[in-house]
C-alpha cells in the first residue's frame, strides 16, 4: 500500500561530473560540500533522507548520512532515482540533483506545499521553458512504477521525456534562480557570484 503522506527526500550525488570536471557534489558554495548542503535542506523538509552514489563512493559519505547504492539496471538519473525507488517502493521521492547551488528550504516547502498526489510527480519548471525540472520535483510512487515500466521497454532513458509525456502538475517557484543549474566551469563561477553577493 503508498504511503501519500510520507516524502523522503534524495540526493543525486552518484554522477561522473565529467562536464564540470570535478565532482559537483563536492563543490563548497556554501562552506561544505554541496551534496552535504543538499543532504541537509532535504533533511528539514523531509521525513527520512537518503543521498544517491556509486559503490566507489561509498567511504567518502559522512556516516550520519543515509545512503542508497545506485544498483546500475537503469541509465542516467534514472538510476539512482530507481535504486531509491526499488528500496522503498511505497513512498514518494523528492529527488534533487547536487548542481543546485541556490536551492533552499523556502523553495522546498514551496514545492512541497503545492504536491498533487494526484498526478505522477510535482515539478518545478520556468515560467519561460514551462518544462519539468525531474531533479527537482517529487516523484509519486505511482510515477516511479510508470517509469520502470518506461526503461523496461526501452521507451528512452530521459527522466524529462517522461514526465513531459505524462500527468504532471508544474510548480513555478517564487525565485527562478533556485533552478539554477551548475554543470560547468562558467556555470560555476556564475553561481558562486550570487552565492557570495
Amino acid at each position: 500500500m503508498t504511503s501519500i503522506d510520507k516524502i523522503y527526500g534524495l540526493v543525486l550525488s552518484g554522477g561522473k561530473s565529467t562536464r564540470m570536471g570535478q565532482d559537483k557534489g563536492l563543490i563548497a558554495y556554501h562552506g561544505i560540500p554541496q551534496r552535504d548542503y543538499i543532504y541537509q535542506l532535504l533533511d528539514k523538509v523531509c521525513d527520512e533522507t537518503f543521498i544517491s552514489i556509486r559503490k566507489d563512493q561509498e567511504a567518502e559519505i559522512p556516516e550520519e548520512f543515509q545512503t542508497i547504492i545506485d544498483q546500475n539496471i537503469f541509465r542516467g538519473p534514472y538510476n539512482g532515482i530507481l535504486s531509491a525507488h526499488q528500496k522503498y517502493s511505497n513512498v514518494a521521492w523528492l529527488v534533487l540533483a547536487c548542481d543546485l547551488p541556490l536551492i533552499d528550504v523556502d523553495a522546498l516547502k514551496e514545492l512541497i506545499s503545492a504536491r498533487d498526489t494526484t498526478k505522477i510527480a510535482t515539478a518545478f519548471a520556468l515560467k519561460e521553458s514551462p518544462l519539468p525540472e525531474p531533479l527537482c520535483a517529487i516523484w509519486e510512487a505511482e510515477g516511479l512504477k510508470a517509469s520502470v515500466a518506461y526503461m523496461e521497454e526501452q521507451k528512452g532513458s530521459c527522466p524529462r521525456k517522461f514526465l513531459i509525456n505524462n500527468d504532471v502538475h508544474l510548480v513555478f517557484p517564487t525565485d527562478e534562480n533556485v533552478l539554477l543549474n551548475a554543470n560547468s566551469e562558467i556555470e560555476y563561477k556564475e553561481a558562486l557570484k550570487i552565492v557570495t553577493q
